[in-house]
């Protein structure tokens, strides 16, 4: 991982997606997807059962993203997400999960 030039155009934010989406491939999805897109980050399960991701890319990009989260894979069932601007300085080279 380096760290972002001052002079970026990439947007980088943090999402939870609660709902049925552990346990349904949903991470792996999450990857697949990611290097479809060019988005850029990690994905990983939390301990209340959501699923947390860190999305960098172009704004184009990161919303494509975004947009997959709501639905998932087939077997999720996507209850909410809600993601936030995030200040991470680090320039992830590809998407993975954690």
């Amino acid at each position: 991982m380096n760290k972002l030039p001052s002079n970026h155009n990439t947007e980088t934010i943090v999402a939870r997606v609660t709902g049925y989406v552990q346990g349904v491939g949903f991470r792996a999805s999450a990857v697949r997807q990611a290097h479809l897109i060019g988005v850029r980050g990690w994905v990983r399960n939390n301990e209340d059962g959501s699923v947390e991701a860190l999305l960098q890319g172009d704004h184009e990009q990161v919303d494509r993203m975004l947009s997959w989260l709501h639905a998932g894979p087939r077997e999720a069932r996507v209850s909410e997400v809600t993601h936030e601007q995030s200040l991470e300085e680090r320039h992830y080279d590809r998407f993975e999960q954690i």
